[in-house]
């Protein structure tokens, strides 16, 4: 059997972890994948790493494709996904539906968990609405950040202070166990990513490859996307 090597945007962790065994049962090959912040995995794929598919932010595979890293005419839309406040699950939601009420939750909260705040798209952002509601130093001994939204949502499920609270895109918040998707963040801070897949110029197997990144983009899969927090327009962030 062979392998596909993924590297991928933490965002998109949960849907080619629910697409590897429909992958391997079609093609015979194992999916190994290396997920993490957007930063980071631009960096593990410049560095030499395996890889036959990339999963990154919109704006980075067309720059990759530029620099042919990427194949750029393999780049295919995966979808948008919205970032997010989630709590542990079994504590009782908090409101955040305008800027005031994102203000007081957030104030409130005893320990707040979020992304690396210098190379995850949702840590990056979420730290400027922190400093915009000018509660970046005021509240930086509740700070927990972490290399990615996954392991910032793994240590909020994990957490045992009174009223933690956690912020990442909406995908990451879905597939891990022990935490509620609350909402997305109000409108003024309302971050929506756009996350597109490519076959890597120093792919194993080119066709292969291409089978995944179809197979994740293609109509037979968009229930699924959206299961797992993608959608197809720029209203990710209307989430109940």
């Amino acid at each position: 059997m062979s392998t596909l090597h993924v590297i991928s945007a933490g965002a998109a962790r949960g849907l080619v972890s629910a697409l590897a065994d429909r992958f391997e049962a079609a093609h015979r090959a194992a999916i190994d994948g290396t997920f993490g912040a957007v930063g980071a995995m631009r960096e593990t794929l410049l560095g030499g790493a395996p890889c036959d598919v990339v999963v990154l932010t919109q704006p980075m595979l067309v720059a990759l494709g530029a620099e042919d890293h990427v194949v750029a005419s393999t780049i295919r839309p995966i979808g948008e996904v919205a970032t997010g406040i989630a709590v542990r699950a079994g504590d009782a939601a908090v409101d955040v539906h305008d800027d005031d009420a994102l203000c007081e939750a957030l104030s409130r909260a005893t320990s707040i968990h979020f992304p690396d705040p210098a190379k995850a798209t949702a840590g990056i952002h979420f730290a400027n609405v922190l400093r915009t509601l000018e509660l970046h130093d005021p509240l930086a001994s509740r700070v927990r950040t972490y290399p990615n939204g996954a392991a910032a949502m793994t240590a909020l499920a994990q957490a045992k202070d009174a009223r933690p609270i956690g912020c990442t895109q909406l995908s990451e918040i879905l597939y891990t166990r022990g935490v509620t998707l609350v909402a997305a963040l109000p409108r003024r801070f309302a971050l929506v990513t756009r996350y597109d897949a490519a076959v890597a110029s120093r792919a194993s197997s080119a066709s292969l490859a291409a089978a995944f990144v179809a197979l994740m983009c293609g109509d037979a899969t968009r229930s699924l996307r959206a299961a797992a927090g993608f959608v197809e327009r720029s209203d990710a962030n209307r989430v109940a």
